[in-house]
């Protein structure tokens, strides 16, 4: 004859049992990867070359795993459409680091700097709002726009830089964009061979950011 257990006490077994795996299970628990979100243009949606060869795919891979890296880069996006799809992609992968690789569109189409200014700054504060940090990175504008609004253009980056005190890369294709070798034939927009100098211009100012959040590849170099 088959012996019964009374309901409750089945249920209280199985309440213990389930509270024991869930204690023994936690130690064991991988932590979730940091996220790093890029929001940028062409520069970093690696235009005209194979998207693996990209700098923010280097980038990822460089983290070997310790980190994720959503890409969320358009090409031709301006400041104002990324401040416009920002929050749904905060709310969506949450990320501890957002990289802000914009301007440089605003600047070919000789939108007002005020504008720009004010759409990175609402970028900026929508991240720190969700809890994460945030890299600017720069880009520069070719000489014929004239040295006024030139100046008015990349001061827009040191002015924002200095505001909230968030680290800056001054000029994203520093060594790149005046050597004829690492640029395409449009004379924009950067090669595959010029993808590295990118990200190792990149690195040293992403590299606190990461040890900050546990990860100690700031002397790795591809």
């Amino acid at each position: 004859m088959t012996k019964r257990f009374p309901v409750g006490r089945h249920r209280t077994a199985m309440g213990l049992l389930w509270l024991l795996l869930v204690v023994l299970g936690a130690p064991v628990q991988a932590a979730e990867r940091p996220v790093l979100l890029v929001m940028g243009d062409s520069l970093s949606a690696a235009y005209g070359i194979e998207r693996q060869a990209g700098w923010v795919q280097l980038l990822a891979a460089r983290l070997e795993g310790e980190a994720r890296v959503v890409n969320a880069s358009i090409s031709g996006e301006t400041t104002r459409g990324g401040a416009t799809r920002l929050p749904a992609l905060l709310r969506q992968h949450a990320p501890e680091i957002v990289l802000l690789e914009l301007g440089g569109n605003d600047g070919l189409r000789g939108l007002p700097p005020a504008q720009m200014r004010a759409n990175l700054a609402a970028m900026i504060e929508a991240s720190r709002a969700a809890g994460a940090e945030v890299l600017l990175l720069g880009i520069d504008i070719p000489p014929n726009y004239g040295p006024a609004y030139r100046e008015a253009f990349t001061g827009v980056y040191r002015g924002l830089a200095d505001r909230y005190g968030v680290p800056l890369v001054p000029f994203l294709l520093q060594g790149v964009a005046l050597e004829q070798e690492l640029m395409q034939a449009d004379g924009i927009h950067p090669t595959a061979e010029a993808q590295p100098v990118m990200l190792d211009n990149v690195w040293p100012a992403l590299a606190p950011l990461l040890r900050q959040r546990g990860i100690e590849l700031a002397a790795r170099q591809d």
